[in-house]
């Protein structure tokens, strides 16, 4: 008899968590696993005594299911994904939801999206932030694809996720076809931001200010009472706290080579073919890049040297300040960037996307999870359509009243030698952004020079001319493309 709410697939942690999460909430759901004893382990252990309902194969798992039958898969991302897509699609009925809740290429989604379409299924392509604990106890989540779909999952999705404030839940409709898996990406992109920028806080405090593990730890935790309150900066002070079973500190004997999955290398990617300058975590990416040639670095230190003699001198509670205020400023360029790359996205592919619920689907759950993203909300709120964060005046007076600080922050770790890759690119956006006159000026005559790829005037925008500049060019121009 169909008695289940909803079927998962995919057993790992995540899978297991979601599943605790929903019966929670009074949700019925049948978990099934590709490896069938995996079922077995999790129905007479962690879901124990629990609603939860095993499948012993994929038949099994739909005859359980309630009309229109809804599925989770929560497995690995790419191949996978389709192959228990080819899987289900004999089994399913027109209406039925398919919903993939792992870290998908958005172009993927969209390409199920038009496929599952054609068959008469409807597919959700969902981010899902928060971590492992975040799946169990409330996590971010970012639906998109076919929205016939939202009616039929929108109770569970909201129940299971975060809250925030007076109880509003950290889900919302994204929109069309990618644009859930769109969202989660830029997400990640800027964790990766917010983890490297945080990297060079510690950096500087470390090296520059000569400070202790348990003075650094204090100091983040402090932050963690300002505008700086997050679930990254909240982990930073923990991490830097912990001792090993030796009571020394960890951190200083974990090796200084960072990983990635992907999902950040992806918003940098996608920067570039939408030509928008999301350059902090496009920076935080190759700073991953720099940390994993370990080897060529401890060679390369042998032999290349930096500034000499460089000692701080100033005013240490002070110059502590100024990084907290140099973290913050880069903080909001990275956020302004990244909602940059949204509102790209949806003009690209004609996504309605609702930039305030979005900011409040990051607000509690998510791994970027801040009191801050409140006051992003709080932009999008005051005008809908603003162009970039950086002139709602909340954020226009914020990085302002950071700005001496920013600015010290960075010469001094420039003249200690310290890389600040973040740091720097965010204030170099910041001033790019704020100059009405830029030097491409040149860069178009140049290009213009050597290619013939012609310049507008400053006093007719939208009329594009070739000069003739050695006087034996000719007077030919070249094709129009944007390079």
């Amino acid at each position: 008899m169909a008695k289940a709410d909803i079927a998962l697939i995919g057993l790992a942690v995540m899978g297991q968590n979601l599943i605790m999460n929903m019966n929670d909430h009074g949700f019925v759901v049948c978990a099934y696993n590709r490896t069938v004893s995996k079922v077995h382990d999790f129905l007479q252990n962690e879901a124990k005594g629990s609603k939860v309902i095993g499948a012993e194969s994929l038949e099994d798992m739909v005859s359980k299911l309630k009309k229109p039958r809804r599925i989770i898969l929560l497995v690995k991302a790419g191949q996978a994904v389709d192959d228990f897509i080819d899987k289900l699609v004999p089994l399913l009925e027109a209406g039925d939801i398919i919903i993939d809740g792992g870290n998908s290429e958005y172009r993927d989604t969209t390409r199920r999206c038009k496929s599952l379409k054609e068959k008469g299924l409807l597919f959700v392509g969902s981010g899902v932030s928060g971590g492992e604990e975040g799946a169990r106890y409330g996590p971010s989540l970012m639906p998109g694809g076919h929205k016939e779909a939202w009616p039929h999952i929108k109770d569970i999705f909201q129940s299971i996720a975060a809250k925030v404030g007076t109880g509003e839940a950290c889900c919302d409709w994204v929109g069309d076809e990618g644009a859930g898996h769109f969202v989660k990406m830029v997400h990640n992109g800027i964790e990766y931001g917010d983890m490297q920028l945080i990297c060079e806080a510690y950096h500087l405090m470390k090296d520059v200010l000569g400070m202790d593990h348990d003075e650094m730890a204090q100091a983040f935790d402090s932050w963690n009472k300002t505008e700086l309150d997050s679930f990254l900066i909240e982990i930073t002070a923990n991490i830097l706290k912990y001792r090993d079973t030796d009571g020394a500190h960890l951190l200083p004997k974990i090796r200084d080579s960072a990983g990635q999955k992907g999902t950040g290398k992806w918003t940098a990617i996608s920067a570039l073919e939408y030509g928008t300058p999301v350059t902090l975590i496009g920076e935080a990416v190759f700073a991953r890049c720099l940390s994993s040639l370990k080897d060529e670095r401890v060679q390369a230190s042998r032999s290349l040297s930096g500034p000499q003699g460089v000692k701080f001198s100033g005013n240490k509670a002070t110059f502590l300040e100024d990084i907290r205020k140099a973290l913050y400023a880069s903080k909001i360029i990275s956020y302004a960037q990244g909602f940059m790359l949204l509102r790209q996205a949806a003009i690209e592919f004609g996504w309605s996307l609702n930039y305030g619920a979005i900011a409040l689907m990051w607000r509690g759950g998510c791994i970027i999870r801040s009191v801050f993203l409140g006051k992003i909300k709080e932009a999008f709120d005051r005008d809908a359509e603003l162009q970039n964060l950086l002139l709602d005046n909340f954020f226009c007076d914020a990085v302002q009243d950071c700005q001496e600080s920013w600015r010290r922050t960075v010469g001094v770790g420039v003249q200690h030698g310290i890389p600040m890759p973040c740091f720097t690119t965010a204030l170099s956006f910041y001033d790019g952004y704020r100059h009405d006159m830029l030097p491409a000026n040149l860069l178009q005559a140049q290009r213009d020079y050597f290619g013939a790829h012609t310049y507008e005037l400053l006093t007719k925008p939208g009329h594009f001319i070739h000069t003739n500049w050695t006087g034996h060019g000719g007077n030919v121009s070249s094709s129009s493309y944007n390079a």
